[in-house]
This record gives C-alpha cells, structure tokens and sequence, in this order.
C-alpha cells in the first residue's frame, strides 16, 4: 500500500496533463478522419467528399468555336436562355395589350357613335365637361393660395427661430466672455498671492 502511495505522490501533474492531452488529440484525430470507401480514390484535404476531380485524360465538352473574342462567343450562353423568356414574356404582354384595347379601348368611328349614342347628350357632355374644367381650376387656384399661406408661415417661422438663436448665442457669448474674464482675474489673484507668498 506504500508502495501504490509513494508511486501517486511521485507523478507530477505535468505528466498527467500531457498523456491527457495526448490520448484526447488521437481521439479527435480518429474521429474526425473521413473513411474511404472501396473503390473511391482518397479525397484530398479540404476538398468536399462529392466533388468530382479534374481528369486530364478525359475530354470534356468546350464552347463551340465562333470566331469572338478568344475565339469564342462573345454572348453568355446563360443569356440565350434569357433571350428566349424575354421573348416569351413581350409576346404575353402584346397579347394582353391588344385584349385590352379591344375591350376597352374605341377603334372605328362605329364603336365612338354605338357609345355616344347609349350615353347622355352632347350638350350634357359639354356642361359636364365645362364643370369638371371649372372645378379644377377652383382646386388649382384653392392649392396655390394655400401653398403660399404656407409658405409666409413658414418664412415667418424660419425668420422667428433665426432671430431667437441670434439672440441666444449673443447671450451666451456674452456670458462665456464674462466667465472667461473672472477666471482670468481669478488666476491672476492667484498667482499675485503665489508670488507674495514666495517671496516672504
């Protein structure tokens, strides 16, 4: 039994940290090693398990030549694919554009006379139109003279706040100077005092 005590007394705790550190660092290292699966060559380090490598040996299909810049196409090959739903999606947008006009829209003089004819008069109209015409320029002349109401009050306002920060920083100039000279007077006492002191 004194033999099990003097042995544990003898070992240091250095070496009890560094089998430690040592046994957990093949730990770490055995479980974060990738397994290799027969038949697959090993990945290289850092390199993603699904990647495929370059082969060197094999062809791989390029862009045809064309005779652009580098001897390639100067268009993406991405952009044809593009091209061809832009086409898609202007000849949807002619088509709605046309529904529309015939819907809604007046293409011959027998379409104007069929509509005029269902709705009301053309002195009406005319009155109507004159009303409507009228009534905007009441709004018009409304929403100018309000914009310059506001506008003065606005002036005035900014003329108002201008005078009154005028005013304050004066004051507050005034007082920084008036501060600035009793300080000065102050320090001047005090060094008067310092030297009179000294000097006895």
């Amino acid at each position: 039994m004194k033999r099990v005590i003097t042995s544990l007394q003898n070992l240091r705790p250095l070496r009890i940290l560094t089998v430690f550190l040592a046994a957990s660092f093949l730990f770490l290292v055995q479980a974060c090693n990738r397994p290799t699966i027969a038949g697959q060559p090993p990945q290289p380090a850092g390199q993603p398990p699904n990647v495929q490598r370059y082969d060197p040996t094999k062809d791989y299909p390029l862009s045809p030549y064309e005779g652009g810049m580098n001897n390639f196409s100067d268009v993406d090959p991405r952009a044809k694919k593009s091209e061809k739903a832009a086409k898609e999606r202007a000849d949807e947008l002619i088509e709605n554009a046309q529904r529309n006009v015939e819907t809604k829209g007046i293409d011959s003089t027998e379409q104007y006379v069929r509509n005029y004819r269902s709705g009301t008069p053309f002195g009406e109209r005319v009155k109507n139109l004159g009303e409507d015409v009228g009534s905007s320029a009441e709004e018009l002349r409304e929403g100018v003279t309000k914009g310059t109401q506001r506008g003065v009050e606005n002036l005035q306002e900014n003329v108002g706040n201008a005078a009154k920060g005028l005013t304050k920083n004066v004051q507050r100039g005034t007082e920084d100077i008036g501060k600035n000279l009793q300080s000065t007077a102050e320090d001047a006492s005090q060094a008067v005092r310092r030297t009179v002191r000294d000097a006895d």
